[in-house]
């Protein structure tokens, strides 16, 4: 396992550290998204969506669960947000179909509800403020992604980061 903690100064810095992971992503990936309210998540699944050569307006499904856009080489994001459940119920089958999928990758805002259906291998980003368009970003990668330790070293090297 492998972790990286990264600033970013602007919603544009943040979203490129998305894109840059977009790009490398393959299918089958998990990643759990974890902050405050306001703090990014979003944001960043859009910036996912461009590394994944998803043209489509991503939106927030806070009040819809679930969204589901079509990417490059026949990938999928399915992007979960829990946030309004109390309980899971059958929106946790649909998760659980979804990591099922070779092509999907799944983005999951607010997934305390449904740890249970969530594998153990998965990447977690955990968001959180330190300014007004400053955020902290600590990406945990599990072992075996070694390709996405990759697109972050790249991403830092190309941005001149330590």
């Amino acid at each position: 396992m492998a972790e990286f903690t990264l600033k970013t100064d602007s919603l544009d810095d943040t979203q490129a550290l998305a894109e840059a992971l977009g790009r490398a992503l393959r299918g089958r990936e998990v990643i759990e998204f974890i902050s405050d309210v306001g703090a990014g998540k979003t944001t960043f699944v859009k910036g996912l969506a461009r590394g994944l050569g998803i043209s489509d307006t991503v939106q927030s499904p806070t009040f819809t669960i679930s969204r589901i856009y079509n990417g490059r080489d026949d990938l999928e994001l399915h992007h979960f947000d829990f946030y309004r459940l109390s309980e899971a119920g059958v929106v946790a089958d649909e998760l659980a179909e979804s990591l099922s999928q070779p092509n999907v990758v799944t983005a999951v805002e607010w997934g305390e509800i449904v740890h249970e259906v969530l594998p153990p291998q998965r990447m977690t980003i955990h968001l959180a403020h330190i300014g007004e368009t400053e955020r902290k970003i600590t990406i945990t990668v599990p072992a075996g992604l070694t390709y996405i330790d990759d697109a972050i070293a790249a991403y830092k090297q190309q941005r001149n980061i330590a």
